[in-house]
């Protein structure tokens, strides 16, 4: 047996680390819930599996640098915006004190899946082929996902979950539309409704520009796959009760409609779709304005049987009303870990439900700058590859996650932000190669 040498044992460990982390993100809040509720005492140590493993990878990823003399990639401008946004997080982290345990959640929260699109990144421009391992991966997780929100709603008792663990001290094991049991949210293996209505908008993008960009007729176990996917996603999607999300993947799917088809539709036929969308958004008009019982429920939260002590609506407005005003006031933000989770650990606990006010709390007015400007050349990048069937999905799954994230600090779930930028980095490091289906089928 042929020893291999050191330098190729390395290559695998990094790639290895990888593909664990962005495959077992899926699973990180069952897992993390269950071993927490066994081993209380490393309940923090357990949570943070990922930001260890990363930490490793890094220095993984300095030794491979120096070893193949790329350190030339760390120049390339998206890489340069990313060190400066951790380097101002870091300025940050001793300028501001809002305790040790917060900070350092705080720190892990604001940077991992900025960190990982970097060691992501790396990785594709070093070892291109390492693509169809990520993608794979991902589409494991996205069945293990959908599959287990089917079996939510339709077989497993609604309190499953807490039998690992899940109560109100760690995740709740369900939620409802403002507390109404007549809509129980599910959750999947993800940390609420609103998360995995964010995860099934990217998985349903990505799948809707397959569909749409390839060929595959003739694979039978491919149509499989993607039955259930488009099934089982829309499903989670539907009864996640998410707004936000509803609006994210109505928008993602005009984004690969568009660009897929602006060259291949006659004007009439667009006219025929343009006013199919019209007439979509003329019922909700109605229903809306008729006082249609799921309408009145689940997307104004107004039920006028109901206690209207509880609704959540007014709590996102003031939730706005007052992160907006402390943005103001403070352009240099209050540091690293004065809001979100992390904050419940400090003397000053706050929740701001909009992901661009979260930053400006967390990293001032020059962190918000920053961290829009890493967004948007991701963004172009991804536009500049729309050809390929990943890039469109997961720039349209991009813009409507942007649009959540005016609702809700959504990139800080943890699986949400790590599956969507990674998938970015695996797309904007690489080239694009025709995959075997379509070349088998042309």
């Amino acid at each position: 047996m042929v020893k291999q040498r050191p330098q190729k044992v390395l290559e695998k460990l990094y790639v290895g680390i990888l593909l664990v982390i962005f495959g077992g993100i899926v699973l990180h809040a069952p897992l993390s819930v269950g071993f927490g509720a066994l081993f209380p005492n490393f309940n923090l140590e357990i949570k943070a599996w990922k930001e260890v493993l990363m930490a490793a990878n890094s220095v993984v990823a300095v030794i491979l640098l120096y070893q193949k003399k790329q350190f030339k990639l760390l120049r390339e401008p998206i890489i340069v915006a990313i060190g400066a946004y951790i380097a101002l997080h870091l300025l940050l982290l001793i300028s501001f004190n809002n305790g040790l345990t917060a900070s350092v959640s705080g720190l892990f929260i604001d940077l991992r899946y900025l960190l990982f699109f970097v060691l992501v990144y790396l990785a594709i421009k070093m070892w291109p082929d390492c693509r169809n391992c990520f993608v794979k991966v991902g589409l494991i997780g996205s069945l293990i996902v959908v599959i287990f929100a089917f079996l939510q709603v339709f077989v497993l008792p609604k309190d499953i979950l807490k039998y690992i663990g899940y109560n109100l001290n760690t995740i709740a094991p369900f939620m409802t539309v403002d507390q109404n049991m007549d809509f129980i949210r599910i959750n999947s293996t993800l940390r609420g409704p609103n998360p995995l209505g964010a995860y099934i908008v990217i998985v349903l993008s990505a799948v809707l520009a397959f569909v749409l960009n390839m060929k595959f007729k003739n694979d039978k176990k491919i149509t499989v796959i993607l039955s259930i996917l488009v099934v089982c996603g829309l499903i989670a999607l539907w009864f996640s009760y998410s707004r936000s999300a509803l609006l994210a993947f109505a928008v993602s799917v005009i984004i690969v409609l568009v660009i897929s088809l602006y060259r291949k539709l006659s004007l009439k036929q667009g006219a025929v779709i343009g006013g199919l969308l019209v007439t979509i958004v003329g019922i909700l008009g109605i229903l809306t304005a008729s006082g249609n019982h799921f309408i009145s429920n689940v997307l104004l939260h107004s039920n006028p049987n109901g206690d209207t002590s509880i609704n959540s609506n007014e709590g996102h407005v003031n939730s706005l009303k007052s992160g907006f005003s402390l943005m103001i006031r403070q352009p240099f933000g209050a540091g690293v870990g004065s809001t979100g989770s992390a904050s419940l650990s400090g003397d000053k606990p706050l929740i701001i439900e909009n992901q661009y006010l979260f930053i400006a709390h967390e990293a001032g007015w020059l962190g918000l700058i920053l961290f829009l400007s890493i967004y948007s050349l991701v963004v172009v990048k991804l536009w500049k590859k729309r050809t390929d069937w990943l890039a469109l999905g997961v720039l349209a799954g991009g813009v409507g996650l942007a649009i959540i994230g005016l609702m809700l600090p959504v990139w800080v779930d943890d699986m949400v932000s790590i599956i969507w930028w990674g998938l970015a980095a695996v797309i904007i490091g690489g080239d694009y190669v025709k995959s075997k289906i379509k070349q088998k089928s042309a």
